[in-house]
């Protein structure tokens, strides 16, 4: 085999296998139609935009707030309509379960308004962090420069 017919086949080879780039996107737009200058879109169908809604961890952190106070209430309700119930149970064989009883039900509340005071700030932050992660990433991906076919966009 000559010299010549050696580079050529290596240029061959190289030409098919050379490293490119490709990146994912939805399928062009079965209309036909291709992003223009100054498209919002940029992704050459479909909308284009990724959006992330902080709504539903805002609510979830809510909630649980509002769980904190509604098992504190309860708590406060229970212990205040017992509040006489020694004094007019005196004798009273049930007394004992009662007490054991609301002792239960105190312990479950606290735990739940605990760990509902411990939740919301965590979800409220989830909400934050993803919201600036997406802000973040969205400059970053605007920053990036694609080429049309060697002309700009």
């Amino acid at each position: 085999m000559a010299w010549d017919e050696w580079e050529q086949i290596k240029a061959a080879s190289a030409e098919r296998h050379s490293t490119q780039m490709q990146l994912n996107q939805l399928p062009a737009d079965p209309g036909g139609s291709t992003p223009t200058s100054g498209s919002t879109t940029g992704t050459g169908g479909g909308s284009g935009t990724l959006r992330h809604s902080n709504g539903p961890w805002s609510r979830a952190a809510g909630t649980a707030d509002d769980l904190r106070i509604s098992t504190q209430s309860t708590k406060n309700g229970l212990q205040s309509s017992h509040a006489g119930v020694p004094n007019g149970a005196v004798g009273l064989a049930s007394l004992s379960a009662l007490n054991t009883v609301l002792t239960s039900w105190e312990k479950r509340l606290e735990s739940v308004r605990d760990e509902c005071e411990s939740l919301e700030p965590k979800l409220r932050a989830v909400a934050r962090d993803l919201g600036e992660v997406d802000g973040a990433v969205a400059a970053r991906a605007r920053a990036v420069h694609v080429s049309d076919g060697g002309k700009d966009r």
